[in-house]
Order: structure tokens, then sequence, then C-alpha cells
């Protein structure tokens, strides 16, 4: 019996032209890792140029702000000022043979800082009246848009009242209340 040449097989590490599987294998791969470094840059490239296109943009509003700040953008007007009078308020209800609790935050609004310090002088007795006023009213009323609203034009007008008796000026534009609790 003839014996059949047995062929050794292939290195399975070699392709069709006989190279080395492993050299194309290290080509792509440093391919791809280039190709995402190009990509990586060109992110951030382009996350730069639009932040400082928007910082551009941000030092425009500044300006703006400053200028209105100091009372140039709109010349009959001054920029507001907030005093916050804190701690909050918390009064007290006896509701239907329940106990029911307000609380308020309230800040104040002005145009002139000297009008608004002078004013924090008499704050033990703003915050007494502000107490007063609270306490004396009706829990149900309170529990609507309307009734929190009428609170709050009362409360401006106290507010005013006690600012032209003590200082002789309006000083407070505005009482605003950031929040409201009823329970």
């Amino acid at each position: 019996m003839a014996k059949k040449e047995e062929k050794a097989p292939a290195p399975a590490a070699a392709d069709a032209e006989g190279k080395p599987a492993g050299k194309s294998k290290l080509k792509l791969i440093i391919l791809i890792v280039v190709g995402l470094l190009v990509v990586i840059g060109l992110s951030v490239g382009g996350a730069v140029f639009f932040l400082k296109k928007n910082d551009k943009k941000d030092e425009a509003k500044g300006e703006e702000h400053a200028a209105a700040a100091e009372g140039e953008a709109k010349p009959g007007k001054q920029v507001a000022i907030y005093e916050v009078l804190a701690p909050a308020f918390v009064v007290n209800f006896n509701y239907k043979g329940r106990q029911r609790y307000m609380q308020v935050s309230v800040a104040l609004m002005g145009r002139d800082q000297a009008e608004i310090d002078a004013l924090k002088e008499h704050m033990p007795v703003l915050r007494n009246n502000l107490v007063m006023l609270f306490s004396g009213q009706d829990f149900e009323a309170l529990a609507t848009p309307v009734g929190k609203e009428m609170l709050r034009q009362q409360t401006t007008a106290s507010v005013q009242a006690l600012a032209q008796k003590e200082t002789g000026k309006l000083a407070v534009e505005q009482v605003l209340f950031t929040n409201i609790v009823l329970q």
C-alpha cells in the first residue's frame, strides 16, 4: 500500500500570504487606538471652543448686570435689594378644635440699601407686628391662593406703615413670601 504523503498543517498564526497574523492584528489595534485618540481630541477641542464662546457671552451679560447694578441700565429705577427676615415666622391657630401651624419665610424688597438698613434698626418691632398680623388670620382663608395673596398685601402695608412711621420713608416696595407652609 502506498502511503499518502501527509502535509504538515500550516501554522495557525500565518495568513494566506504567509505573513504572521499577529502583526496585522497589532496594526489594526494601533489604528483603532489612534482613531479613538483623534475622536477624543476633536471632542475636547470642540468643547473648549464652545465653552470659550459661551464665556464671552457670559462676560457680556456680566457687564450688563454690573451696569444695571449701578443704575445705568434703567435711569429711573434702581436695582431691587432683598432683605430676608430670618428665622421664618411660625404661628399657631386653633381651627375646628385642632392645633394648626403656619410657617412663613419673608423677604423685603426695596430699592435703597440705606433705607433698608435704617429699617433694620427697628427689626424687633417689625417682627412683633408681623407675628401679630399672622396669628390673627383665619386658617381656612389662608388655605386658598387668594387668602395668601391678601395676607401678603396686608403684610406689605404693615411693613410700609412701620417704615414710614420710624424712618420717614417707605423703604420697602413689597413683601414677598419665599415659603409658606400650612399644617
